[in-house]
């Protein structure tokens, strides 16, 4: 459960911090108001480990040149029993910190004491975290929207947890209102169609076109025929979608697990209607006077969420709209069910109402900083260099389904992650099956089998990986050793900046690097055939590595092969 850079670079601040403090007390400095002390890595590897500019952030307060500043704090520092091996003045008044190989060597045993633990934090101090993504529309299969949702909603997830929060996975059913209205209509149409021919009705030009509704629809008259051919339209149409609504859940459900999403709870749009909580959301933004009645409807201000326009709550045909569930369902997941923070995932076009939600909260005594939305943007399938728009196998749009039978889980789920939420992605569904290092996951999980392979080579010939204390680190000098531990050193913070900044792409890009830095390490140092004491720590480090990327990978929920 240890950051080992994160406590370095607390480290560096207390060591400022009383360093500065030290300068008053001798009268070196006047007194001042201490500021936020920040500590950054520098860009140029040769400006040391870790850099502090609270030199220029103290110049207006003592009237005195950065590098002055900087002098006097390095001189007053006390840097006995830590891993700071120089400090040096640099550029216009940086204070840059140079380590010595110890912190490095110490990270290796951390990751040997932790295994498949390492990289676990503790920032979340088990607060309650809602994530909620996906949440398709249940009249229809799963889209690419849905399948980069999944992938990016899931890993935030994984990476929360990691991080410490007590996390719950959440599917929200839109199982209410217009799109089941007009869903059962659809069904409706088609059960005629298939019973009397298509020219007995018209299918609605807003309906759902889908194959999936006609499939639907000729299960259903295998199983009970034309009975209810004579039935009154709304109660056909109800019929009807509780026969297929149902089969859709279920297989978006079965179509989630197969791409490694199991939500927690699947929680239904429906049962807001059923338990008064849309009513009692309702009447609570009536009485803080949030609302207004106008052309027979009611809305709520524009004024009290923070934005130009009113929105409608209550149609004029007494219809609740989608907004208003949504303000309820929100009200449910905070006040009801008592969660700490909620993160919804949204496609990029929902970004006009991340505001009004947010207001919406606030309006009924929410704290609207408590929700955070991740928008995504759009995914462009290719095949042969060209924008692919339907599945090989049904010659239909290409659905989860199919992507997951043309390129499978771990390709799909590495590459939707590769990109920042905020980027539009272009899937090349050729590369994504290539057995080559330009698949990005084939090169990872190569990379993870080779490791692997290594050291059951080494193990066939006697040589295990030895135990700690049979082990010196400090015979790992060469660049290509430092680089790749202090790469895997790096693992618990990229969690902590991935759980921060809710990105998961961090970690793709960084068992990228980490890949990339093994073959430079394998290729520049040999490993079996060095002198025994070197051989035992070089094994250390390809073993750390092995552990490193079976742990990133596990978090994405893609699988670390032990051959390919």
């Amino acid at each position: 459960m240890l950051n080992i850079v994160e406590n370095l670079r607390q480290e560096i601040k207390k060591i400022t911090a009383e360093a500065v403090g030290r300068a008053v007390e001798s009268g070196e400095f006047a007194q001042l108001e201490m500021p936020v002390i920040n500590i950054e890595v520098p860009r140029e590897k040769g400006h040391g480990n870790f850099s502090a500019n609270i030199a220029m952030q103290l110049t207006k307060q003592l009237g005195r040149a950065p590098r002055q500043i900087a002098e006097v704090i390095i001189n007053k520092m006390d840097l006995a029993g830590t891993y700071i091996e120089k400090v040096e003045c640099a550029g216009p008044g940086f204070i840059n910190f140079h380590l010595k190989n110890d912190w490095l060597y110490d990270a290796l045993a951390l990751i040997q004491s932790e295994r498949e633990g390492y990289g676990r934090i503790n920032i979340g101090g088990g607060r309650k975290v809602m994530v909620e993504y996906v949440s398709a529309n249940p009249t229809g299969p799963l889209h690419m929207g849905n399948a980069r949702g999944g992938a990016l909603g899931d890993c935030i997830a994984s990476v929360l947890e990691a991080a410490g929060y007590d996390v719950t996975r959440e599917f929200y059913v839109n199982d209410a209102g217009n799109q089941i209205e007009k869903f059962g209509i659809s069904l409706e149409a088609r059960y005629i169609q298939l019973l009397k021919g298509e020219d007995a009705i018209a299918f609605p030009e807003d309906g759902y076109h889908g194959e999936d509704i006609i499939d639907h629809m000729k299960d259903f008259i295998a199983e009970y025929g034309d009975k209810l051919l004579d039935e009154e339209p709304e109660s056909r149409r109800k019929k009807l979608v509780e026969f297929a609504l149902p089969r859709n859940i279920s297989r978006i459900k079965a179509a989630l697990e197969t791409y490694g999403v199991k939500h927690d709870v699947w929680f239904s749009e429906q049962s807001i209607y059923d338990s008064g909580e849309l009513d009692e959301t309702i009447q609570l933004l009536k009485e803080k006077g949030c609302t207004v009645e106008k052309d027979g409807a009611l809305w709520i201000k524009g004024s009290v969420m923070g934005v130009e326009k009113d929105e409608v709550l209550i149609r004029n045909n007494g219809l609740p709209t989608y907004f208003a569930a949504d303000i309820a369902y929100h009200r449910n997941k905070f006040l009801k069910r008592g969660f700490d923070w909620v993160i919804n995932l949204w496609g990029a076009d929902h970004h006009g109402h991340v505001a009004r939600m947010k207001g919406a909260l606030a309006a009924i005594g929410i704290d609207p900083c408590k929700l955070d939305v991740v928008l995504f943007q759009l995914v462009r399938l290719y095949r042969n260099g060209e924008i692919a728009r339907m599945s090989k196998r049904t010659g239909r749009t290409i659905s989860l389904t199919d992507l997951l039978e043309e390129v499978g889980r771990d390709a799909a789920r590495f590459i939707f992650n590769m990109k920042a939420s905020g980027s539009h992605l272009d899937f090349d569904l050729d590369l994504a099956v290539q057995q080559s290092n330009e698949n990005p996951v084939f090169y990872v999980q190569y990379a993870h089998a080779r490791i692997n392979q290594i050291i059951n080579r080494l193990e066939q010939e006697g040589i295990k990986v030895p135990e700690m204390t049979e082990v010196n680190l400090s015979l790992l000098v060469q660049k290509e050793e430092l680089e790749l531990i202090a790469r895997l050193a790096e693992y618990p913070e990229e969690i902590r900046i991935s759980a921060e900044t809710l990105e998961p792409s961090r970690l793709t890009r960084y068992v990228m690097e980490v890949a990339g830095l093994f073959h430079s390490f394998y290729n520049a140092c040999n490993v079996k055939d060095s002198e025994d004491e070197l051989r035992k720590a070089r094994i250390i480090l390809v073993d750390s590595t092995r552990t490193v990327m079976k742990n990133v990978l596990a978090l994405l929920k893609i699988s670390a092969p032990d051959r390919m």
